[in-house]
Parts: structure tokens; C-alpha cells; sequence
């Protein structure tokens, strides 16, 4: 196991990090707050863009389920009469300046999360660094609100709405800060913002904090179920039920922040699944998918859009929608008409 694996283990199972990561924390601690006060102070610039801007984004490093709750969004969004646009980091991909996306971008210029968003949906995606440059790219395209993928702890980008994604799975882990546990902000940054959403993926079960604050926090949270049964054919977009695969053995790739839900997943439609976890954002290339014993490969539809140029025929994506409750839509909407 890879150190990284290992600090991480401890983070989410016995809670014990080394020792050599709790004066780690505290400077890292120490910095973040001083840098919120630089913002606050307006020390460091906030840019207001003439548009609502709704960040989503988590306080916990790692996946947690913002790129499917930003597809709901944008989807529940535009279902209810608005124009929303995505911008986005572009983590992953090579482009050096902020670009507005095309209707089949490149994920290794772009990212793989900014094109499966630009995909899936067909809003308006921009990509950059300079979080509110980006942004103002979509002051052009006829949008009339803004979902910052990935960007609760982009200050420069002033926001109207927080939505923060907690994984049901694994909580906050030990509680602790980075590196001694996994979080990028404290516990208390959940009373901050706006909506508290609990990615529950395909379980029933999830994994609350154990103190006793943090539990409360997450009682509340509006539940977000991942649904997927079906299964498209990266070779020539044909679907299957993911039960054709029940009872048999499959090669299972996820290159994402947390690979075991979407191992799970599978294994709920009575998959035998031959693990492939690779790191988020991976690049691949045609021999990491090369297993040689003739089965079919399921993986995410994140990491779909990047192997579609060597597609071989046995190769599926498995695409998920983040099920989300009405009212949770409709009270972010009436967030942005007030704003508006």
C-alpha cells in the first residue's frame, strides 16, 4: 500500500494519524483562517460577477458527489425556466487560460469533469484557474446563473448560494483537518452554507461524524441518491441493463475520488467485479485497460470520456443522475429569484 493509501485508511477507519501530521494540521489550520480573514478584510480581492453564482463544492479532500449534484442542478435548473452555465477548474487538462468549452470538448485540454458536465447537460461550460475570468466568459452565452463546480474554497469568486456534498459513505472521517485527517475547512464551515447535501450513492446506509455537533449537522442534510442500472457501449453508444452483467464477471474501472462506491454499485446488480482503482483524473492509455482475458470493462462515465479514442468493443460506461428531493430544487431556485 502507498503511503498516501495508508494516511488515508487512517483518516476514515481507526482515526489515528501520525504524529508527525498534527503540527502539519495546525499550520495548515493557522493559514486557512488567516487567509479567510484576508478575504473578508478585502485584503484579497473578491470579484461580484452581474450574475447568481451557486458554488458546489465539499469541505472534504476527495471525492464526495459534486460533479452529479452539478448535472441535477444545472438540469433542475433550466427544467424550471432558467439558463445556468457551469464553470469549472479544469483540474487534469493542459489548457494554460480560461476557455469556454465546444460541444465535444478535449478532456486532457479541458479536464474530465468539465466535459462530462459539458456532455451531459449542453449548458455552457468554462474552464480556468482565475475562477471569476472564467466565469465571465459566461456573461455572454445567454446564461442567467452560474454553478461554480468545485468551488467552495474559491473565495476570488463571490457566490450567492453554498451547497457542500458530504459523503455519506465516509462522513468526515476522523474530524481533523489536513494532513492528520481529510478535511479542507473545519466541521464548523458546514453552518456557513446555504444547503447541506448527503451523497448516499446507491446505499441505504450512511456514516455519520462521531462528535456529537458534527452528527446534527449531517441529520439535517438533504439526502442525494446516485442511480444508475443501465450501461452505454463507448464503441457505438448502445445500452444495456446492468443486469445483462448479473451473475458474471466484469473488469471494474473507476479512476475517482472514492472507487469503492462505484465497486459497490456494480456489486448490487450481482457483478463479480475484478477491481481496477486508479488515481482521480488519471490519464489513461489503451495498455491500462488491456487485461488480456476477453471480459467486459465497466467504468464511470467520468472516466469514459477519456477512452472513447481506443475504445474497445467490450467497454461500457456505467453513467449515473443524482436523484435529489423537489423542494430542495425549488428552494435554490427561489434563492436566485430573490438574488435576482
Amino acid at each position: 500500500m502507498v503511503p498516501g493509501q495508508s494516511l488515508q485508511r487512517r483518516w476514515y477507519e481507526d482515526g489515528a494519524s501520525p504524529w508527525w501530521t498534527v503540527p502539519l494540521s495546525a499550520l495548515y489550520g493557522s493559514m486557512l483562517r488567516l487567509r479567510r480573514a484576508l478575504y473578508r478584510r478585502g485584503w484579497l480581492r473578491v470579484k461580484r460577477l452581474p450574475l447568481p453564482v451557486i458554488v458546489v463544492g465539499n469541505i472534504v479532500a476527495g471525492g464526495a458527489g459534486k460533479t452529479p449534484l452539478t448535472i441535477a442542478l444545472a438540469e433542475a435548473l433550466r427544467a424550471r425556466g432558467f439558463k445556468p452555465g457551469v464553470v469549472s477548474r479544469g483540474y487534469g487538462g493542459t489548457a494554460q487560460c480560461p476557455m469556454l468549452l465546444d460541444a465535444q470538448p478535449d478532456p486532457s485540454t479541458v479536464g474530465d469533469e468539465p466535459a462530462l458536465i459539458r456532455m451531459r447537460t449542453r449548458v455552457p461550460v468554462a474552464i480556468g484557474a482565475d475562477r471569476p475570468a472564467a466565469a465571465a466568459l459566461l456573461t455572454g452565452q445567454g446564461v442567467d446563473v452560474i454553478i461554480a463546480d468545485d468551488g467552495l474554497q474559491h473565495y476570488a469568486l463571490a457566490r450567492d448560494i453554498e451547497v457542500c456534498v458530504v459523503d455519506g459513505a465516509r462522513g468526515l472521517g476522523n474530524g481533523r483537518l489536513l494532513p492528520a485527517g481529510p478535511l479542507r475547512e473545519p466541521p464548523e464551515r458546514l453552518d456557513e452554507v446555504d444547503f447541506v447535501v448527503m451523497n448516499t450513492g446507491n446505499a441505504t446506509s450512511t456514516r455519520l461524524p462521531g462528535d456529537s455537533s458534527d452528527r446534527q449537522r449531517m441529520t439535517s442534510a438533504i439526502p442525494m441518491r446516485l442511480h444508475g442500472d443501465v450501461a452505454r457501449n463507448l464503441h457505438d453508444s448502445s445500452l444495456r441493463p446492468l443486469t445483462d452483467f448479473s451473475g458474471s464477471r466484469a473488469h471494474a474501472v473507476a479512476g475517482i475520488g472514492h472507487p469503492p462506491r462505484f465497486f459497490d454499485g456494480l456489486r448490487a446488480f450481482d457483478i463479480e467485479v475484478v477491481e481496477h482503482a486508479f488515481s482521480d483524473h488519471h490519464r489513461y492509455a489503451a495498455g491500462d485497460l488491456d487485461f488480456g482475458d476477453g471480459l467486459p470493462v465497466l467504468m464511470t462515465e467520468k472516466d469514459a470520456v477519456k477512452c472513447r479514442a481506443f475504445a474497445q468493443p467490450d467497454w461500457w460506461s456505467v453513467p449515473v443522475t443524482g436523484e435529489l428531493p423537489d423542494a430542495f430544487f425549488d428552494a435554490v431556485a427561489a434563492k436566485i429569484a430573490h438574488r435576482v
